[in-house]
């Protein structure tokens, strides 16, 4: 029977944790639901992984990233097609839309690319 004590106190002292961090669990749904609290990183974060989750396709860097009125919108940079030499690899840019929570709800592709070739197209025509 000690050992059903032991393990009961074990369940209470979780249970007990978990009763003083849903202040913490509050406060972090707070996070997640005010524009003003959502960090870069945490978008970035959810950009990246949701685009891959949608897409089947790795994100391999983020290549903008602003707030706007409605959310975020990114352009990340995504590995679609392995070659070899890796110059030849195919990459391509998806523009990404996020609410303000930093739910994904749009995305496209906006070009497509060899990993070794040069970016001809320039913003500002310079």
């Amino acid at each position: 029977m000690s050992n059903t004590s032991k393990t009961s106190n074990t369940s209470d002292t979780s249970d007990t944790s978990r009763t003083q961090s849903s202040p913490d669990s509050a406060k972090g749904k707070q996070h997640d639901t005010t524009d003003d609290e959502l960090g870069p990183m945490d978008v970035l974060r959810q950009a990246r992984g949701q685009l891959a989750e949608l897409t089947g396709m790795t994100a391999e860097s983020v290549s903008s990233f602003a707030r706007t009125e409605d959310g975020w919108t990114l352009e990340i940079e995504v590995l679609e097609l392995v070659r070899v030499p890796d110059t030849m690899s195919l990459l391509a840019s998806y523009e990404v839309t996020l609410d303000p929570r930093g739910e994904l709800t749009a995305y496209r592709r906006v070009r497509r690319y060899e990993r070794g070739r040069a970016d001809t197209r320039r913003i500002g025509g310079r």
